[in-house]
């Protein structure tokens, strides 16, 4: 049996975390001590790290609990999680596309400034005037 910060230890999650995943339902109600302590057994540590790597794919947690679901059934068919992983993979690759053109722009940018003074920067002027963009990138991190 794992106390919280061992099991935080072991899998690299702050403890603050893994009560929040309990809060959330996506932990199990881990048993407790007398004293009211958590003690995690080898499914909890299997079940965070599931979790911290659907996060670090980038799973929303409302996916990742979709996704424990299924697991959690192993007579459920595999076609929804196939589903869940194929709605992932296409906001990665549109998050690429979006990346991708707000580096095209910046190289732009960069490439168009003449080293001069900041009265002539290329790369403020197209700062102040957002016509000159040629991608929309509101959808980024703004």
């Amino acid at each position: 049996m794992l106390t919280i910060g061992t099991l935080a230890r072991k899998t690299g999650t702050k403890v603050q975390t893994i009560r929040y995943y309990e809060q959330v339902g996506l932990m199990l109600e881990p048993d407790r001590t007398e004293g009211g302590q958590r003690r995690y057994d080898g499914d909890g540590l299997d079940r965070l790290a599931f979790i911290r790597h659907a996060r670090q794919l980038g799973f929303t947690l409302e996916a990742i609990r979709e996704l424990l679901d299924l697991s959690d059934d192993p007579e459920k068919p595999c076609d929804e999680a196939d589903q869940i992983a194929r709605r992932q993979l296409l906001q990665v690759e549109q998050r690429i596309a979006r990346l991708e053109a707000l580096r095209t722009e910046l190289e732009r940018m960069v490439h168009e400034c003449s080293g001069g003074n900041t009265a002539d920067c290329r790369v403020l002027e197209v700062l102040r005037d957002h016509s000159e963009c040629l991608t929309k990138h509101d959808e980024i991190g703004a």
